[in-house]
């Protein structure tokens, strides 16, 4: 369990409302990882405005679903798969669910080490795999941070690399911005063939991350954890901050998290609309690289390669996180943070070892990432409601309707593409 902070910095902090922020930081680095960048950059090359409306859409949902994550780790002081595995009371429901939420916590750590690796590719001409064994390691620098400073300074660290990440995906828009008439026209919602639907789901998988609702109510639970063991039903009391007040600074800290990644999406859509629609390799990481290069000049394309770095190494050691307290929550195993971290490792470094193109796998991880997103949200919606569950601070009656909206939308979405890729269409 990650250090709180102590007990002086916790009774001085009810008058700071700075010190309530900055979980939702850390797992709004999950929205703005490797994977979001192909996503993203796919969908503005290969379809230009069409799929702005599903950036738009997704990041308000993300919202939605990031606060009541967050919300359920300060109310309870337990993470979601933390409930989960209690309420779970077959070993076998408990070791299902804990599949799946493995399989897609480890299609989030492909997509960050190969992000990471290509990133090192374009700025110094490291080999993949060397440069995946290298996000790793420091990836594993990042998380010892975490598991002995303490859950605040695993923030700050955080927060710096998400500060380069914004910088060096939206430096770009300044030399070429969109056409305003494209970006509104983008926001209306339409398809056009399987591959579109394809990326829309590649994009609300990293936009709406699993793991990102899964750690959320860990880090929430990490960071207002009491300073001394408690029931739940003291926690306000052992706390010294009312819980309507970390809910009010929780909001707030969603919706400066959520702006910022939303904002940065869209702008790595708007850029590759604008400027790489239509040139050829640009279905890559790489040949976007070289376009912006070839375009827009070197230092454009460094500052896209600098955030793509960044983006590896802050969202692989947030993913590690979330699956470890998915194996301690639904298994009750836990795993060191480190242990973990190299058996993750591997498949990345298969994948790039092997010669798989790292912009498709890249893809593809969002697309499976897509399919888990309705094992964690239903489950959300479902205990955020329950009176049992969060007493008083239970959803209003619109709230979980937007919850049910959201998550029969994105299971429809997974379930045409199902269809079209089955059938071809």
């Amino acid at each position: 369990m990650p250090k709180n902070l102590d007990a002086v910095d916790r009774r001085h902090a009810p008058g700071r409302a700075a010190w309530l922020l900055g979980p939702a930081m850390v797992a709004g680095v999950a929205y703005l990882d490797p994977g979001n960048v192909a996503s993203n950059m796919t969908a503005g090359a290969s379809f230009g405005y069409l799929l702005v409306w599903v950036v738009v859409l997704g990041n308000g949902m993300a919202w939605l679903i990031q606060y009541l994550s967050a919300k359920l780790g300060i109310v309870t002081g337990e993470s979601l798969p933390q409930i989960l595995g209690r309420r779970l009371h077959r070993p076998w429901a408990r070791r299902a669910y804990w599949l799946q939420a493995e399989l897609v916590a480890m299609a989030t750590d492909i997509a960050e080490v190969i992000g990471g690796a290509v990133a090192l590719n374009l700025l110094f001409g490291i080999p993949l795999v060397w440069g995946g064994a290298i996000t790793g390691v420091v990836s594993m620098l990042l998380l010892v941070v975490q598991s002995r400073r303490g859950a605040r300074a695993f923030e700050t660290v955080l927060i710096g690399l998400l500060m380069i990440i914004a910088v060096g995906f939206t430096f770009g828009l300044f030399f070429a911005p969109p056409a305003p008439g494209g970006v509104i026209g983008g926001l209306v919602p339409r398809f056009e063939g399987a591959n579109s639907v394809l990326l829309a789901a590649s994009i609300l998988g990293a936009t709406i991350m699993p793991h990102a609702i899964y750690a959320h109510s860990a880090l929430t639970r990490d960071r207002f954890a009491p300073g001394t063991p408690t029931a739940a039903a003291g926690l306000e009391d052992a706390r010294g901050i009312s819980t309507p007040r970390l809910l009010r600074a929780t909001r707030w800290d969603v919706t400066i998290a959520l702006t910022v990644a939303g904002t940065v999406n869209l702008a790595i859509l708007l850029l590759a609309a604008a400027n790489l629609e239509g040139v050829d390799g640009t279905d890559s990481l790489e040949g976007a690289y070289a376009a912006l290069r070839d375009g827009l000049g070197p230092v454009v394309a460094t500052m896209f390669a600098v955030g793509l770095l960044a983006s590896g190494l802050a969202s692989t050691s947030v993913g590690a996180y979330a699956g470890a307290e998915i194996m301690h929550g639904l298994l009750r195993v836990r795993v060191p943070l480190l242990a973990r971290r190299l058996v993750t490792l591997i498949p990345a470094l298969v994948i790039l070892s092997v010669g798989i193109d790292p912009t498709l796998a890249l893809v593809l991880s969002q697309v499976v990432l897509s399919f888990g997103i309705p094992f964690a949200l239903v489950p959300l919606v479902a205990l955020t409601a329950r009176r049992e569950v969060l007493g008083v601070h239970r959803n209003r009656v619109l709230t979980t309707m937007a919850g049910i909206a959201a998550a029969i939308f994105l299971i429809a979405l997974n379930a045409v593409l199902l269809w079209l890729v089955f059938t071809g269409g």
